[in-house]
This record gives structure tokens, sequence and C-alpha cells, in this order.
């Protein structure tokens, strides 16, 4: 499934105007990156720690610095880089959400991509983890539990950690790290969406949460890993950092990331949150919706080949003209699953499933909805939560939060 471009290739198709996974110009106002300087553009900080080792390194579309991918600078810099890692979407990025993503060879420079999303297991192969010293991750996240790259991470720091092998984090910005939401998940709920006992908006850089996995005794069998972190400079937790890249297909603008903790939870539903249009979960809908101001029809694209209600035509709700501070203040706003439930008339065991449980994180939130209660008010009801959150996350903080 993976193609077989170089990462120089991959940089220059990251450029173009009308690549589907660049920020669309509309999506913002200001220069994403130009006071922050990322941790895989800091080289004289990371070179003592690589120098004269194997390098595997966890990426993919999004380890960018400029105009070129943290790999070519590794390489130039002459590290040993021997095998690549990918994510769910694939290193290209391009592969659907859950789609699994066979592993490849980069065509120009003939190093493995080691794909951690085939469908056959978790983690690295033990031919694989015995073939490197070091595992470097640079990769973008958004800064919710349920998005899949900081499992990935995990994963990878329970290999490291069992094989005795080192683990090293180019840090980059949290898009969404002004602010910590939503329950922490209840760890009988674990599953690939949900690794940590976190809340749904943590507020931390994949830095920062290495480090805190590694504190908090959150690797298997209580292990540690010998971690190293490179941080980015010139930012805070305040910084309304701008992506220049889509991190995932259908997250392509900053008001869809900004939405991203209220809309998520429609994955647990018959309801589309639009993918297969051009506004992924900056819409939502269905067929038997009363009452919307919008109508669309879930097409198979690049990204989503195979979408809810594919060829349906929905009814719902575009939010594309809410503006970016208010999608924010929201957080984890229950308010569009509460509208989506009462409008389509669906039962509950029709409109919610098992899912619903995983991205939420608690047994007791979908309950809460079918009584009727209010967004607002079931958020009160993780406020302990956040507070006992942002207490244990002190100690691993590399940012200031102002």
């Amino acid at each position: 499934m993976l193609a077989m471009l170089s990462i120089r290739h991959l940089c220059v198709s990251l450029l173009a105007l009308t690549c589907f996974l660049c920020i669309a110009p509309e999506a913002y106002a200001t220069q994403p990156a130009d006071s922050v300087t990322v941790g895989a553009a800091r080289i004289d900080q990371y070179l003592p720690l690589l120098k004269g080792k194997r390098i595997g390194l966890f990426s993919n579309h999004t380890g960018m610095v400029g105009d070129k991918h943290s790999l070519d600078l590794m390489l130039e810099n002459g590290l040993n880089v021997v095998t690549l890692m990918s994510p769910e979407h694939g290193f290209r990025g391009t592969a659907d959400a859950g789609e699994h993503v066979g592993s490849s060879v980069d065509a120009q420079t003939g190093i493995p991509i080691a794909s951690l999303y085939d469908g056959k297991r978790r983690g690295l192969a033990p031919g694989v983890i015995d073939s490197l010293d070091v595992i470097v991750c640079d990769i973008q996240d958004v800064g919710l539990r349920y998005y899949t790259y900081y499992c990935t991470m995990l994963q990878l720091m329970n290999d490291a950690a069992a094989a005795g092998k080192e683990f090293v984090v180019l840090d980059r910005p949290n898009p969404n790290g002004m602010y910590v939401d939503g329950p922490i998940l209840d760890m009988k709920y674990e599953s690939g969406v949900g690794s940590l006992p976190i809340p749904v908006v943590h507020g931390m850089t994949l830095g920062e949460l290495a480090l805190m996995v590694n504190g908090e005794g959150w690797l298997k069998e209580g292990r540690k890993v010998q971690l190293e972190v490179v941080p980015c400079l010139n930012y805070t937790h305040a910084t309304r950092y701008r992506l220049p890249v889509a991190p995932s297909p259908n997250l392509r603008t900053m008001r869809a990331i900004y939405l991203y903790p209220a809309m998520c939870y429609f994955e647990g539903t018959p309801v589309s949150l639009g993918r297969g249009t051009d506004a992924p979960f900056e819409v939502y809908g269905h067929p038997a919706y009363r009452g919307g101001d919008y109508d669309f029809t879930p097409q198979s694209v690049p990204g989503a080949k195979n979408p809810p209600l594919l060829g349906r035509l929905c009814h719902g709700r575009d939010l594309r003209s809410l503006p970016e501070e208010d999608a924010i203040a929201g957080g984890v706003d229950l308010s569009y699953i509460i509208d989506a439930y009462r409008n389509t008339g669906l039962p509950a065991e029709k409109f919610f499933t098992s899912f619903f449980e995983k991205l939420i994180g608690r047994g007791d939130i979908r309950r809460m909805i079918i009584e009727g209660m209010p967004a607002d008010k079931i958020k009160q009801t993780w406020a302990d939560d956040v507070a006992s959150f942002r207490r244990q996350r002190t100690p691993y903080l590399l940012y200031p939060e102002q």
C-alpha cells in the first residue's frame, strides 16, 4: 500500500500547493512556526546522542524542518539511519484511518520502512529491534488521547525498554497544548485509541508525554527506557502553533484540529462527521437528521475510500463558520453529539456503539446523554480529573504554561 517514494520526493510533494495534506491557506492567518524551533532542527543537540549508532526513525510526512525531512538532515550529517517506521496513515500520511499499511523500502535511500500499523503486530518485530541501538521519534501529534501517534510511540518505548535500547524524542509543539479537558481514561476501555490514563485533551507535547510515561511507571512491567528529549525553542503552552502540514488526511484545517476534541465521538455512532467530503471534522449529519442547515453526500476520496454513509444524502450542521477561538474554548464539547442524538430520532441502541466508550474513556457518559443531561453539566463531571491530571503532569512539563 505504501508507494515507493524517496523522502526527498516526499518533501517536494508536501510543499505542493495542491497537496491535500497541506493545511489550506485560508485555515490560518499567521505563519505557523516563525518563532518556534522544533527539536528536529536542533542538530547540534541530537548529533552527539546519535553519532555512531544504528538508528530507527519513527516519523511520517510531518517530520519536516522547513523544506527538508528530518531523515535528510540526519543522513546529511552522517548519521546511520537503518530503519524507518510508519504509524497509522503510513509514512506518506495518505492511508485511511484504521487502514492496514504494509512495510516497504525507500526507493532512493534503500532504507527499509517497517510499518507499525500492518494489522499483524503491535510494535517492532524482534529482528528489527535487534538491529537498532536507538529509536528516534519525530512526528507531529495533535494532543488528543485517541490520536494514535502517541500510542505508537508508547509501543516503541516498550520495545526499546524491553530490548535495552535508547529512545530519543525530537519534540514538536502541540496545536491543542493550550488547555486540558475531558475525562481521564478508565483503563478498562484501553484500546488502540486510548493507551494511557490521561484526559482526552492532555495539553502535553510528545516529549513531555514520554517523560511522564517513564516517570509514572506506565511502561510494561514497570520498566524505564533510556530516554532523551530534544525540546523545542521559543515554545510555551500558550503558543498558538499552527501546523504547516496536515497531520493526517482528514485533519486538513486548524479549525478541524480545534474541533477534533468535540467531533471525534461521532466515530462511535452512525452519524457522519464529514469523511468523504471537503470538510471532515467540520460538518456532521445523517439521512435521518431533522432541522439541519446543511446537506452533504460522502464520496470515496483519497484518505476516505469507504467513508460512513457513502453515497447517502446526509442532513446536518456545517461548523465552518465557527470562529476558531470558539472551537478552542469549547474543548471537549458534547453538544454536537447530543444534538445529533436528539435530532436523528434513532434509539440509543442504534445510535451508540461500544467504540463511543473507547473514545470518551468512561462508561457513564452515554447514560448521561440518553437521560438528557446538557453538555455543560456533563463537562462538570470531569473537572476533578482535569485538576488532578494538571497536578500530576507538572513535573514533566518542559515548557512554561504561559
